[in-house]
């Protein structure tokens, strides 16, 4: 089996696809010399698919036909070494370098490895500029974006089932936000939940963040900021430990919460709660 250093150079000469997939305003190339997994990304990321042109970044792909049975159901690890970062999980191995602006995967023949290292390469891009990546519905309505998190089962789907005409779903399942200044961009992603349907790829200013809780009457309650920012916390995505990083989410999760009314939304399973999300 290929290592991916040797992945990274491989057949670039030879004939080669690449799918450029646009999230947030980055664009990430993924070139690959199968056809048919070419034909998959395409299908999978839709209208997430940038028209050809220089990617921001790329990363080489390689499909492997097996991994170690073992490792299938290993958790993702993602450290780096001089300056290039390592995401391993039981159906892949990938390498980044943000000088260079490459890397090179190793994957078995799904989507969902590449879902992955994109995920974690948005979280190291965004954590430098401010942002993040969250558990949350998120949708736009009246030109305003409205973030929707909570644990498992407090009603992300549910609410995103429930919207009504006119109102622009981002996704059911991974928040994009990004800092601007001393405000929040929220975008579309292409990264679905249970309704098995990507986002719209469109962007708005966060108006608001709500935490769920499904209950026997609509009704909002503000939330304390330190209660604020450890829900935050709590549904960001984030895979790297190194201490620096963590610092840095912590600041980026505070400063979020200084700038962003976080609110509690208790509600009832049905299409009335979205009176109250103006």
């Amino acid at each position: 089996m290929p290592s991916c250093a040797q992945v990274q150079d491989a057949r670039r000469t030879s004939c080669s696809h690449c799918v450029a997939v646009s999230v947030g305003g980055i664009v990430i190339g993924l070139r690959t010399s199968n056809a048919e997994f070419s034909r998959l990304l395409e299908q999978r990321y839709g209208h997430f698919v940038a028209p050809s042109g220089r990617p921001d970044f790329e990363f080489e792909l390689e499909l492997a036909q097996s991994f170690s049975e073992e490792r299938l159901d290993d958790d993702v690890r993602v450290w780096s070494e001089a300056g290039t970062w390592f995401f391993e999980r039981g159906d892949f191995r990938a390498q980044w370098n943000p000088r260079t602006r490459r890397g090179s995967m190793l994957h078995l023949p799904s989507p969902y490895a590449v879902d992955a290292v994109l995920r974690i390469t948005h979280t190291l891009l965004l954590g430098d500029r401010g942002g993040f990546l969250l558990h949350a519905c998120s949708a736009i309505r009246h030109g305003r974006a409205f973030l929707f998190t909570g644990v498992s089962g407090a009603g992300k789907t549910t609410i995103a089932r429930l919207a009504p005409p006119g109102v622009a779903l981002l996704t059911d399942e991974v928040s994009y936000v990004c800092r601007m200044h001393d405000s929040y961009r929220a975008y579309g992603t292409p990264f679905a939940g249970e309704l098995a349907t990507i986002g719209e790829n469109k962007r708005a200013p966060v108006a608001t963040l709500f935490l769920l809780d499904k209950a026997s009457e609509n009704r909002i309650e503000p939330v304390a900021p330190p209660d604020a920012v450890r829900a935050l916390l709590r549904n960001t995505l984030f895979f790297a430990q190194q201490p620096e990083l963590v610092e840095r989410l912590f600041k980026n999760a505070c400063h979020f919460v200084e700038h962003v009314p976080v609110q509690r939304l208790y509600f009832v399973p049905n299409a009335s709660v979205w009176e109250l999300i103006q």
